[in-house]
């Protein structure tokens, strides 16, 4: 994804900092004006950038929502966190509403750790760990969630499949497209302004107990079917997948600007990034979301020092350790973590030598270390789905490398200098 850090002053503190982690949904890395996107749409993530840190070899764990976002609460790749699937060969497991599945019992999520630390912690919007009971988010670690087990998908027949219901803690409060409208014409939906509210709301009544809170603000306007309030639509040269990513930005410029006002911005760290990157299914009708390698490559903003850049190779796993280090706690000694803490990073500007791994359901496809990168499976999508027009590398085909079925290269990887060849197509 990408990966931005921010806080506006590294000052001392008494009490572990609050913790605010803003996942999107699908977003890309070009969406950004940061990034150089043209339009320069999103003034508040490029001053959030200008005042934080910037990662710009930040990867995601997986490029499915669920695993993604499994490996990011639990620092654990989603082969070790039980989000794969051993049905099919290089199959990722993800939970839509007709799945039973979820993160099991025997995972520790950051926010269960977090409570030794004294924090409250809130999820609002995606959770897409599991939807039944024993998945509730509020049994692994949540104080409070106000969002949906899913995705906005639907609308649905509401007999042989129902909507998909919206939760405040343990009710449900109703279900999207009936009590939560999406205009699927339109693209109208009012849901970030009522994430942004959740948002806001949380954040002062944290700020007036003085106990230290994590906030993961998971919303999904850039997932499709791609949404954005009235006040949005229409504003962006982009189409209505631009509307949303100014409304995001928008709200987290108020999100920011609420820190602020309440004084507690010294005392808060706050990470952007993306649970994968872009889809291309938003970009044919709902305008284009930018990209590079489809569904891994992100970039992290994290903010707490003046314009900086970091070259530290990273992934969503490490904000479960980071997060873990800010809050003075150690990671779980009784089981592998994947997860490695930034924090020498950010604060000390140190590259810590790491491997990263890119697993697809049980198989490891590709390993990146410096800057190389060795493919030991390539596989896009099948001849199926291409020849139905559905090109997961458009303008990036590679022969030999971005292929229709799966080819193995373990005896002999794949191996590219991402320096040199950073669209990786030319192998050594």
């Amino acid at each position: 994804p990408l990966c931005l850090c921010w806080a506006l002053g590294p000052a001392a503190a008494p009490a572990p900092p609050n913790i605010l982690l803003l996942l999107m949904d699908d977003m890309g890395w070009g969406d950004l004006g940061v990034f150089g996107e043209p339009s320069k749409e999103t003034p508040n993530l490029d001053q959030m950038a200008s005042e934080g840190m910037l990662f710009l070899d930040f990867y995601t764990a997986n490029p499915l929502c669920s695993p993604s976002r499994a490996a990011l609460l639990t620092g654990r790749l989603p082969v070790r966190n039980g989000f794969y699937t051993t049905n099919a060969h290089a199959r990722n497991a993800y939970t839509p509403q007709d799945i039973v599945g979820g993160i099991p019992d025997s995972e520790l999520l950051l926010p269960e750790l977090l409570k030794k630390a004294g924090y409250i912690n809130k999820i609002i919007g995606k959770w897409h760990l599991g939807h039944r009971p024993q998945f509730h988010p509020l049994k692994h670690g949540f104080d409070e969630w106000f969002g949906s087990p899913n995705c906005h998908f639907g609308p649905f027949d509401n007999r042989a499949l129902p909507n998909i219901p919206v939760y405040r803690d343990w009710e449900m409060i109703g279900r999207y497209y009936e009590d939560f409208k999406i205009d699927l014409k339109t693209g109208e939906a009012n849901l970030t302004q009522i994430y942004l509210q959740e948002a806001l709301d949380f954040i002062s009544k944290q700020q007036a107990s003085q106990q230290p809170f994590f906030l993961y603000w998971a919303i999904d306007a850039t997932h499709a079917p791609v949404y954005a309030s009235k006040h949005f639509l229409g504003t962006s040269q982009r189409g209505l997948y631009g509307d949303a990513v100014r409304e995001i930005d928008d709200s987290i410029g108020k999100i920011l600007q609420h820190l602020q006002k309440l004084g507690i911005s010294e005392n808060t760290f706050v990470f952007f990034t993306s649970d994968n990157g872009a889809a291309l299914i938003s970009a044919p009708k709902q305008g284009e979301s930018q990209m590079n390698k489809p569904g891994s490559f992100l970039q992290m903003l994290c903010c707490w020092f003046l314009f900086q850049v970091s070259h530290q190779l990273g992934n969503v796993m490490d904000l479960f350790s980071t997060s873990l280090s800010l809050a003075g706690l150690q990671p779980p000694s009784d089981r592998q973590i994947d997860g490695i803490d930034l924090l020498p990073a950010i604060l000390q500007g140190k590259l810590i030598d790491r491997p990263i791994f890119y697993y697809r359901g049980n198989e490891m496809m590709a390993v990146r270390v410096g800057l190389y990168k060795a493919h030991y499976w390539t596989w896009s999508n099948s001849w199926e789905e291409y020849s139905k027009g559905i090109d997961f590398c458009p303008g990036q085909n590679v022969s030999g490398v971005t292929t229709h079925t799966q080819e193995e290269h373990t005896t002999l990887p794949l191996l590219f200098h991402l320096g040199r060849d950073p669209g990786e197509k030319y192998p050594l």
